[in-house]
């Protein structure tokens, strides 16, 4: 079954991409993805923000429509899915810095870990050059 990918409000560029990652679990979904590495159904479901099974498997279907995610079957497993980033969704990882970057410096009780924090404000570039090469590599 393919997922209908969402109706478009006006053709402003942010209204359009916020028609693809602008509800509540969709950046979250692709966070866990690209930055915490998870490749699992069940990975990505154990998440901190308590996502419900129906949500995030529609969230990965419209993400797979919308050609920011591929889902392939895991050759170590057969039962099990693993689902990657494509280069649309590394492509997000300057906004998703940026939005990590704003929440630290706005919100008090926003956290991230030292080392994370400290590499983004040390070297937020290559932070994201050696994201998209992990996930290029396939590791």
């Amino acid at each position: 079954m393919t997922k209908k990918l969402p109706s478009r409000r006006s053709d402003c560029p942010i209204a359009r991409a916020l028609d693809f990652v602008g509800d509540k679990w969709t950046l979250l979904v692709l966070r866990d993805i690209i930055m915490a590495r998870r490749r699992y159904f069940q990975e990505l479901l154990a998440g901190n923000e308590g996502i419900a099974s129906n949500i995030l498997a529609n969230r990965l279907k419209l993400l797979e429509a919308a050609r920011m995610i591929t889902r392939r079957r895991d050759p170590a497993q057969a039962r099990r899915v693993i689902y990657e980033p494509t280069e649309k969704a590394l492509d997000l990882l300057p906004v998703m810095i940026e939005l990590i970057r704003w929440g630290l410096k706005h919100d008090p009780n926003a956290t991230a870990p030292a080392h994370f924090a400290r590499r983004l404000a040390e070297d937020r570039d290559g932070f994201i050059a050696d994201m998209r090469a992990l996930h290029q590599r396939g590791i």
